[in-house]
């Protein structure tokens, strides 16, 4: 393994095209030039992955070498690239609140451009915003992050939009109570995210999921599912390795409980192992032949809570196509148990790991055995926050709101400086060009060197992105790779997709189809996946490699394939119906399942996300409708998408009804633009949501079980961005009341958002319905 120091002069020296999170022993792909690249601070735990820097001449004493605060919320960690500072966070506090990606003046503090996002349809409370960090990508300046409700955006970096996707309404992204939003990485022309989805199709139970976009397109390059159900989230950074022989793989931790290994160039799942029950968050760290992973959660084998293990690598990965490798206590080097560390990231330094952990401890361990090699009590508790390495010295923030710099003694940890910020502290410190940044609750501070960092300068990537550097041989080719992997196309558009051979090692070789490619001798063809439970085919034509939707093509869902010899490649996606849409549920539904309280049903439309486990089409007074399902309180609540993300200014109605009794309802609704709007059953009232705890308004409505009602809704938002938000409800049957039944403004409303349905059920009690959906445009 190379050292970061002889990295760094080869770097200087040689020129190497270093990436985003880089493992010590990194090959590159990319063909920029990145001068100072360790002096930087390109990811959440630094431009290498491990939260070490190779930077010296940092503050001892940060009582007396504050040079700049600003007043932004979050635990978020901040990331540098020359002279710009990139925090994510977030502003205000109710319904003022706002995420934010901000970029300053590293040396000033003064704020040179950003980019505030409002939340909406997510689970979040008690203001737990802005926990992750964005990413540089060091072959462009380019910044990237994740806003808490799942908008995945890229920027120049003056603050120009490259692209956005939305991960909740275009892959049904979840979202959950404690805020932990994490943030993507930059990997050669990939940028990977990590969620937990509920998509369609395969993908359409909960998973803990990884997600690769190409960098300047934004366009979905491959997606993993390495893991089983999951019962917590995980927002663990990812930490990449160059494998001998070539092949380039990361390693997280999953909602499922476990650590697993996926390569990075495909997506394909090599190996996982299980540690716990509920989400492994903290990231890992490598040492020679294992991986060093810890969580704060029951293990499997035992009731204790916590643990940090050794796992030893596998001496072989699967090939193309292969299962995954399930590994167990065999592959365990060794296990400490006396380490609780829910979301604390280790740092790995000379065979040494060092953790915070719960109890407000900072431990060191020796990497090769797991034995204590000395423990420093610094807080009460510990939750989030990591250490970072830098200038032989430990900079630990903790939750208390205290920030320690500690060496190492050898046998015994020593406080050299410590400082009160007065707020907790969720993130670890980012260190760049003489500068440690830290964040609080409350505040971000700057310690450190006020001279002004050099610039950071890049190199264009050559013409041809896509081939390598040293490309391997053609005839190397083992695979096709299609991008866009997964696809939402409009009714009455076209999409071009671009095909690369791959070798064994997942490398690109060439681009094979369209402008400038050496061969455009493929077959395509519309395929149905042998494990398919539905057999669909998307509303649209594909010829040369582009798929043409006509304008009245109906809303679908399917696979394609394209082959060439004895390889091929596979896509899948959507095709969105142009509006007027209409969904009344009496043609293509046969009644072809049982459910487990004996009711014959259908499955609903396929390409409704997240929707096959929590709505059945079934018979009602022979009349076809759609119920939600009851089976397990898990599926207690739907939020089901139904339309692109870039749909504005309709109108929704819908007939809704709900069983139960006096004593207890369920609620039934639309998402219209991103609020939902909902007859709340046991409240009895008409309610509009953007997120509970910052946009929620209602108005006494009557409900009677077992009765359906009509439900319209509006948003309409002029050109300043504020918006007029409106829902009608009636006794279907009964005239149409002229007036809207709740009628609210919103400043800052939002302008555009897929449609979709809402259901819950407390306690998967009672089953509510929904018939003749109908979206047109205002």
């Amino acid at each position: 393994m190379f050292t970061k120091n002889f990295l760094l002069i080869i770097s200087l020296l040689l020129s190497f095209f270093l990436q985003g999170c880089l493992s010590p022993k990194s090959q590159p792909e990319s063909s920029a030039t990145i001068p100072q690249i360790n002096s930087n601070w390109l990811y959440w735990r630094g431009s290498d992955g491990t939260g070490v820097s190779s930077q010296t001449g940092l503050p001892t004493d940060l009582n007396k070498s504050l040079i700049w605060t600003h007043d932004i919320q979050g635990g978020g960690v901040p990331v540098i690239a020359g002279g710009k500072a990139y925090q994510f966070g977030y502003y205000g506090t109710t319904d003022d609140l706002q995420e934010a990606l901000v970029c300053f003046d590293a040396s000033s503090g003064d704020v040179l451009w950003q980019k505030r996002h409002s939340d909406f349809i997510s689970d979040i409370v008690y203001n737990r915003y802005g926990v992750g960090a964005a990413c540089v990508d060091p072959a462009s300046g380019n910044v990237y992050f994740q806003t808490s409700p799942g908008l995945l955006i890229g920027y120049d970096s003056d603050g120009n939009k490259l692209w956005e996707r939305s991960l909740m309404e275009e892959f049904a992204r979840l979202t959950f109570p404690n805020g932990r939003t994490g943030g993507p990485c930059v990997d050669g022309h990939l940028v990977i995210i990590h969620a937990i989805t509920a998509n369609w199709g395969k993908q359409g139970p909960a998973r803990d999921r990884f997600y690769a976009f190409d960098k300047d397109t934004g366009d979905l390059v491959w997606s993993s599912t390495p893991g089983i159900t999951p019962k917590d989230s995980s927002f663990a950074p990812l930490t990449f390795e160059d494998l001998p022989g070539g092949r380039r793989v990361f390693y997280s931790g999953t909602g499922c409980g476990h650590v697993v290994c996926i390569d990075a160039r495909t997506g394909q799942a090599l190996w996982r192992f299980q540690m716990s029950y509920g989400g492994v968050n903290a990231g890992i760290v490598i040492h020679n032949d294992s991986i060093i992973a810890v969580h704060g959660k029951e293990n499997i084998d035992s009731t204790i809570i916590g643990r940090m293990v050794a796992i030893k690598k596998p001496d072989s990965l699967p090939g193309l196509g292969e299962d995954i490798l399930v590994l167990g206590k065999d592959h365990e080097i060794w296990r400490n148990n006396g380490i609780e560390a829910f979301t604390s990231t280790p740092v790995y330094r000379d065979g040494r790991v060092y953790s915070t952990i719960k109890r407000g401890e900072l431990v060191c361990l020796d990497a090769s055995t797991g034995e204590e090699h000395w423990v420093l009590k610094l807080a009460p508790d510990q939750i989030h926050a990591s250490p970072t390495w830098a200038d032989g010295k430990l900079y630990v923030p903790m939750f208390n709101g205290k920030v320690f710099i500690v060496e190492d003694a050898g046998d015994s940890g020593k406080v050299i400086n410590e400082i009160d910020l007065g707020s907790a502290c969720l993130a670890a410190p980012a260190v760049a060009h003489g500068r440690v940044f830290v964040q609080s609750k409350k505040k971000l501070y700057c310690f450190g060197s006020k001279s002004p960092a050099p610039p950071f300068v890049v190199k264009p990537q050559k013409e041809f992105k896509h081939i390598l550097t040293d490309p391997p041989s053609k005839d190397s080719a083992v695979s096709l790779q299609v991008v866009p992997a997964e696809f939402g196309l409009k009714a009455g558009n076209k999409l071009a997709f671009d095909v690369f051979t791959l070798d064994a090692n997942g490398k690109r070789i060439a681009k094979i189809n369209g402008s400038g490619s050496s061969n455009n001798n493929l077959n395509w063809e519309k395929w149905i996946p042998p494990t398919a439970k539905v057999t669909s085919k998307v509303d649209a034509e594909i010829e040369d490699g582009v798929l043409v939707a006509d304008i009245n093509a109906s809303l679908s869902a399917g696979a394609l394939k394209v082959s060439k010899g004895g390889l091929f490649g596979v896509t899948r996606g959507r095709i969105l119906p142009s509006l007027p849409y209409n969904e009344d549920f009496e043609n293509g539904f046969e009644f072809s399942h049982t459910s487990s309280d004996s009711i014959s049903f259908s499955y609903p439309p396929l390409p409704w996300l997240g929707a096959r486990m929590r709505w059945q089409v079934q018979d009602m007074e022979e009349n076809k409708v759609a119920g939600n399902t009851l089976d397990r309180v898990l599926f207690q609540r739907a939020i089901n998408f139904i339309g692109h993300t870039d749909m504005t200014d309709y109108i929704m109605e819908a007939d809704v009804m709900t069983d139960g009794d006096r004593r207890t309802k369920s609620n039934i609704g639309l998402i219209h633009q991103r609020y939902i709007f909902v007859l709340v059953g046991n409240s009895q009232k008409l309610e509009v949501v953007s997120n509970f705890d910052r946009f929620r308004h209602s108005v006494p409505f009557s409900i009677k079980t077992k009765s359906w009602y009509k439900l319209k809704t509006s948003v309409e938002v002029d050109e300043m961005g504020n918006g007029m938000i409106r829902a009608k409800a009636w006794p279907k049957g009964d005239e149409e009341p002229d007036e809207w039944t709740l009628e609210i403004e919103h400043a800052d409303a939002h302008t555009h958002g897929a449609p979709g349905i809402y259901a819950m059920s407390p306690q998967s009690k009672k089953k509510v319905f929904i018939d003749n959906i109908s979206i047109t445009q205002n």
